[in-house]
């Protein structure tokens, strides 16, 4: 029976740990400090951005000055169109028949029927 007693008593207890209320382990963080090729990757795609930005402001004025140019171009159209029919309208006005004979007898023609040629027209 002794030897009996003896295998028993070979456990030894592990001490208990209650931690504190408030208390907190501390946690080393293993974040890393900005390397320097990430800092120029970091310029560089800041100045792809920004080059991209001036690109795009530049066609948008470019783009506003076609426009400015086409709206004067399209004035400048009408206005045109507008003179071509006031001269066609005088034109029709001034080849009338009798404005065309009272201007020859001003000038002293006199209709000849014998200097007359009819030309058929097409």
């Amino acid at each position: 029976m002794a030897m009996h007693a003896r295998t028993q008593s070979t456990y030894i207890k592990q001490p208990v740990f209650n931690p504190q209320p408030g208390f907190k382990p501390e946690i080393k963080s293993n974040r890393k400090k900005v390397t320097k090729g990430e800092k120029i990757l970091l310029v560089l795609f800041v100045s792809v951005v920004a080059l991209f930005c001036v690109m795009i402001l530049q066609t948008q004025a470019s783009i506003h000055t076609s426009t400015q140019d086409i709206q004067t171009i399209n004035l400048q159209i009408d206005e045109t169109k507008k003179q071509n029919t006031d001269l066609s309208i005088q034109v029709s006005e001034l080849s009338t028949y009798e404005r065309i004979w009272d201007k020859a007898k001003g000038l002293g023609f006199k209709l000849n029927e014998q200097n007359v040629k009819v030309v058929q027209g097409q």
